[in-house]
């Protein structure tokens, strides 16, 4: 019965591939069911996603994310969290979606090649080409385009790419119909030579289905961390670990495991890419679903360790500072965190024995940072206190008064990141252009209302100059997304003190 059923398929595929003028444009199943249907709400939708997510603070290249694909009112901002950590930016000349079929087995990868997919917000050119050799040169990938039909994994992906970025990519549209390790093993050989920084890597898949609350959160964790490790045999490995443990209700450790197996498989062996949690959720935290069952969502991403997307320019604050102080500048953050953290104390600074520009009035932000992200941030852009008093305050207020977290543990000061910006004078502008992303960092004023973002926020997130004012309009001087076009903008430059713990 096997034989036939694989010799039907293959008559199928053959079909298929003679009959390429016959196009048909893959129609959205997904909508209204897992996403709206009408293209304002969505696009309204996808808006307050992308604005109330936990952006990334890292801004190295991404070559692949591993995304959610539930419906929107569960995972949405789990999404909207992996897609923002992808510089805006960042020019791909392709985006492959891998998703594991959800309703169709069969020995292999089918790439859809028939048509376009079609969304709520339009047309996603599908890279025919590529789908075409990908069929005429493996016969892994020799397989009926039928299993895109009824499946909403790569679908779900589509509004967000749509949304979020510029150049409108084109897409290559993968469903894995196999869970044989090896056969998983040659899609990804068959895909590596277009696994380059040029084009990016979209996994589709949710995490534990069906767990208790509690233990969903435990087991997506111990699942996040065995694919942090690059390597194939260590995910397997916990797959089975988790299957072992019988949890109640579990019914997998990840939907889509058979394509990040893939992403594995193709990042295997090289040494400059890490991958990394961004964030996580599963649907008990939605107002929408209990906790007795859920489903867990982690959004993680693969970057190049050692390509970083910033822009670099050279401060015109009029100052400088030698190694040894920039040595003395991070003693007084780290003394005054330390005293305050195991003797309850305020340490006592000696002027004389720093240089005579740390006795120089000048703003300053002391940030923290843990495995690269935020852990505090708070500073003084403006002020008549000498340098080496504000970066003393400014440290303690950091670890200990930062209202978004809660204070700085002993544990974690021994793993904490410190960078100090030092803040030259505010200019004021009378034209957004005037902004330079990355040189700049902005001071937005009205009324009785103010607030700022430091230079380096704006590149590190990928923002558009629009997006660094309304981030700052909104968030820091709380006047709302638009307050910024009736208040009074000013730029300044810092120079940025980085210190990493080896």
């Amino acid at each position: 019965m096997r034989t036939v059923i694989f010799v039907l398929l293959s008559i199928f595929s053959i079909m298929e591939t003679f009959s390429q003028n016959n196009l048909t444009e893959r129609q959205p199943i997904a909508a209204g069911r897992f996403y709206p249907a009408d293209k304002e709400t969505l696009t309204n939708d996808l808006s307050r996603l992308f604005e109330s997510c936990k952006k990334s603070t890292d801004n190295r290249k991404v070559r692949a994310i591993i995304s959610p694909h539930a419906g929107y009112v569960f995972s949405g901002k789990i999404a909207a969290s992996v897609y923002s950590a992808v510089s805006q930016n960042s020019s791909y000349k392709n985006i492959f979606i891998i998703g594991s079929s959800h309703v169709m087995l069969f020995n292999g990868a089918s790439v859809y090649n028939t048509g376009d997919y079609l969304t709520p917000l339009g047309t996603v050119i599908v890279n025919k080409d590529i789908a075409n050799k990908l069929i005429r040169e493996n016969k892994v990938f020799n397989f009926p385009t039928d299993s895109h039909k009824q499946e909403h994994s790569i679908e779900v992906q589509l509004p967000f790419i749509q949304y979020y970025f510029k150049d409108n990519p084109s897409i290559v549209p993968i469903i894995i119909g196999t869970d044989n390790e090896i056969t998983v093993k040659k899609i990804a050989e068959a895909l590596r030579p277009w696994f380059t920084p040029d084009n990016l890597f979209v996994i589709s898949s949710d995490f534990s289905h069906y767990p208790p609350y509690k233990e969903a959160i435990e087991t997506d964790n111990a699942t996040a961390i065995s694919i942090e490790s690059g390597n194939p045999k260590i995910f397997l490995k916990m797959l089975e670990e988790n299957s072992s443990k019988q949890i109640k209700g579990l019914a997998t450790s990840m939907c889509g495991w058979t394509s990040g197996l893939a992403l594995l498989y193709l990042g295997e062996g090289n040494k400059n890419l890490e991958i990394k949690l961004i964030d996580y959720c599963n649907s008990g935290d939605s107002p929408y679903s209990g906790k007795d069952e859920v489903v867990g969502y982690n959004a993680m991403v693969m970057i190049e360790k050692n390509l970083k997307m910033n822009i670099s320019f050279q401060p015109e604050i009029g100052i400088s500072f030698t190694e040894e102080e920039k040595g003395q500048l991070f003693a007084i953050v780290r003394n005054s965190i330390n005293s305050k953290l195991y003797d309850k104390q305020t340490i006592e600074i000696e002027k004389k024995a720093f240089p005579e520009k740390f006795n120089t009035p000048m703003g300053a932000f002391v940030t923290l940072k843990i495995k690269g992200e935020l852990r505090g941030c708070i500073g003084r852009f403006i002020s008549a206190t000498p340098l080496y008093e504000v970066v003393r305050t400014s440290a303690l207020s950091s670890a200990f008064e930062d209202p978004r977290f809660s204070p700085l543990t002993k544990e974690e000061f021994k793993k904490t990141e410190i960078e100090i910006t030092v803040l030259g004078p505010l200019k004021k502008i009378k034209n957004i252009n005037e902004i330079i992303l990355g040189k700049h960092g902005i001071y937005i004023k009205k009324d009785n209302h103010a607030g700022t973002m430091l230079p380096q926020v704006a590149t590190e997130n990928g923002w558009t100059v629009e997006q660094f004012l309304g981030f700052t309009s909104r968030d820091k001087a709380g006047i709302g997304w638009d307050g910024w076009k009736d208040a009074e903008i000013f730029i300044y430059e810092g120079i940025v003190l980085d210190e990493k713990i080896k």
